[in-house]
């Protein structure tokens, strides 16, 4: 494994914290165990050289591949169910009423490989039923891993990890591709939006608000200030009495915001 130098690894961490969000400081460890085989593929046995080579690329493929390699895109079908259940019992009630244009605005912000969206779609879908012909129900996703998009936008999954899902949705949502793996089926493929977004971006370029935001276990690697940044720019772009939803161990000091507690990581936009 090839050691990366003090000096190195803070202007590697500053780097990615700045443009990023992501706090490395303390893993200098993680940084070497996943970068090394990645300077040996590139052909560079020390990080100093290939820091100057990635932070010099103006293609950025460079560091978007870094940063592929150092982000963790560990994810699940229902994750954190109670976060869905509210969705589906109290938020799309609400939603329906309330939105007479039948246009849903929903995103899942570091979306990773695309569990949460497509869950989110499924239970549109069944909330709805056959009122959803009427509705626009499409679901924005982003997240910073090209990698993790690219396997989110081919919706293949391992049939051991549909497990979580109601035994219904597997059926019908889902085809067979072969022995161990099932692919979410077009209808639910076509809801969802993906695209590469880095939340450190100083301008969100949406064009109206959302009514939903799931940005989950994402802010765990944000310090306070950052995070405090980003929810306070999702604050500015949810819809007056829209929600949004963190992970639960990201949880908001109640006068740290202006979104009001609903309950465990969830919050509401008065």
């Amino acid at each position: 494994m090839i050691e990366i130098s003090d000096h190195d690894f803070k202007k590697l961490i500053t780097y990615i914290q700045k443009n990023y969000g992501i706090n490395l400081s303390q893993k200098k460890n993680l940084i070497e165990g996943r970068l090394s085989n990645l300077l040996i593929e590139k052909g560079f046995d020390n990080f100093s050289e290939y820091l100057e080579y990635v932070f010099t690329d103006t293609t950025n493929l460079e560091i978007t591949s870094l940063v592929n390699k150092l982000t963790t895109n560990h994810t699940f079908f229902m994750r954190e169910t109670a976060h869905f259940t509210y969705f589906e019992k109290q938020v799309l009630p609400y939603l329906k009423i309330k939105n007479k244009e039948k246009d849903l605005r929903i995103w899942s912000a570091g979306c990773s490989t695309g569990e949460e969206p497509y869950t989110l779609a499924m239970i549109i879908a069944e909330y709805f039923g056959k009122e959803k012909m009427f509705w626009d129900t499409k679901l924005l996703a982003t997240d910073i891993s090209v990698n993790a998009l690219g396997i989110a936008e081919e919706g293949v999954y391992l049939f051991d990890t549909l497990n979580t899902l109601p035994k219904s949705w597997k059926l019908k949502y889902f085809r067979q591709v072969n022995k161990d793996n099932y692919q979410v089926l077009d209808e639910i493929k076509r809801e969802v939006i993906f695209r590469v977004f880095n939340l450190m971006d100083e301008c969100f370029p949406f064009k109206q608000k959302f009514h939903v935001i799931f940005c989950r276990n994402v802010m765990i690697y944000f310090d306070h200030a950052t995070k405090m940044r980003l929810i306070n720019k999702f604050y500015e772009i949810t819809e007056p009495g829209g929600y949004l939803f963190i992970g639960h161990s990201e949880s908001i000091g109640r006068d740290e915001t202006r979104y009001s507690y609903v309950m465990p990581a969830v919050y509401r936009k008065g």
